[in-house]
């Protein structure tokens, strides 16, 4: 009998990647070198962006994007309570209030009914922003969420982190990419070892904004500007007291910090590392869609399930879902059996954080209730068939 532990998610690391790593090192750059561009470039061509910044996490992506956004203290924004706790804290990083809405109980993601309810519960320009998540790795409608925007006059901040490759099909039959920027003002991304793309800790903005580009690759850098066309001091001050009037360039070292920024750089040999992994991302994303129908066949029609993920076109496969009765207990029978499900997740608003500022277990009864009964399956390229049906006869077996 298999006893080696099967988790929930797990980095796959190639020779390829390996040698793309050693080769960095023994180059002239560790950091701020000509990778970090060929990643970004390579990146917004695969999302379909005009524009990528690469950054040290997906955290820090969410913080400069609210940044970006002006974001600050008396700033209200709506976001999803299933999500990683940085889609929210972001907002607060800013001095924002964080205002949740409910899920759409059948895709996980934000509700988009809950949150015009909410918008038209508050007086008209209460809201500056929304940040919906693509949850699992399933394409939100931005569409839809896009036209709520601009008839309430709000930005919108796509988390995408669990969705490169994700897409949805819009009104004109058009396959929108997670993060193609046509729809959101920026979107952000994450390459955690257990995301679709590994660079140890990582993350990506992207955007179609010029402006929004420019202030993100200044506050990724201490707030720094070197570019001589925005420098606000004069060429005296810039040179200093050896300043001749004949002088017509700027020196070379000359920069200026214009804004309070952060050091939320990528390293060059992450950035090896992104671009190997980059390069088998749609294999990686259809053994993913695989895992998926495979699990969705073996599970449908159990009358224990309540819901599960499913097979859904666009989806990217983060995570693979389900709803079932006695969720704890099947946890701990997998546990006994080295099988790591996971939990994604417990509810933003009933952390102690957010309860401190009002919020409280009740208040989001879709989202409570698929709290209550979720538990996320192993999920990785590297699952073996072998594996998965490990897992599925395991599950099976916990509820016979």
């Amino acid at each position: 009998m298999d006893n080696s532990i099967i988790p929930y998610g797990r980095q796959f690391i190639s020779e390829e990647d390996i040698q793309a790593v050693i080769s960095n090192l023994k180059s002239d750059y560790l950091t701020q070198g000509p990778l970090i561009k060929e990643f970004e470039d390579k990146f917004a061509e695969y999302i379909g962006s005009k524009y990528a910044v690469a950054v040290s996490n997906g955290t820090a992506a969410l913080h400069l994007a609210a940044m970006a956004l002006n974001v600050s203290e008396g700033s209200n924004v709506i976001t999803t309570p299933i999500t990683f706790v940085a889609s929210a804290n972001c907002v607060r990083f800013c001095g924002g209030n964080v205002w949740f809405a409910d899920i759409d109980p059948h895709t996980y993601t934000l509700s988009i009914e809950s949150v015009e309810e909410l918008i038209l519960s508050k007086p008209k320009g209460f809201f500056s922003g929304i940040i919906p998540v693509d949850f699992a790795g399933y394409a939100i409608d931005l569409e839809k969420f896009r036209a709520l925007a601009d008839k309430y006059n709000l930005w919108i901040i796509e988390d995408a982190c669990h969705a490169p490759g994700a897409y949805f099909i819009d009104s004109n039959q058009v396959n929108q990419r997670c993060g193609n920027g046509n729809l959101s003002d920026m979107s952000v991304f994450s390459f955690h070892p257990v995301k679709h793309i590994a660079t140890g800790e990582g993350g990506m903005i992207t955007t179609n904004s010029l402006e929004l580009y420019q202030k993100l690759m200044s506050l990724r850098t201490h707030g720094i500007v070197k570019n001589e066309g925005a420098y606000t001091n004069t060429l005296a001050e810039a040179i200093g007291h050896q300043y001749n009037e004949t002088q017509v360039t700027w020196p070379g070292w000359y920069m200026e910090m214009q804004q309070l920024g952060y050091n939320y750089r990528l390293t060059d040999f992450q950035a090896a590392l992104g671009i190997s992994q980059l390069a088998r991302a749609a294999e990686n994303l259809e053994r993913r869609k695989a895992i998926a129908l495979k699990y969705k066949e073996a599970f449908e029609g159990k009358k224990w399930l309540k819901g599960q993920s499913g097979f859904v076109e666009g989806h990217a496969y983060h995570l693979y879902i389900i709803e079932v009765e006695n969720r704890l207990g099947l946890y701990n029978y997998l546990k006994e059996h080295k099988i790591f499900a996971q939990v994604h997740y417990i509810p933003a608003h009933t952390m102690p954080y957010y309860k401190d500022l009002g919020y409280k277990s009740g208040d989001f009864p879709a989202s409570e209730a698929y709290y209550g009964q979720c538990l996320s399956l192993p999920m990785y390229p590297t699952l073996t068939d072998a594996e998965q049906d490990r897992v599925i006869n395991t599950i099976a077996h916990f509820y016979e």
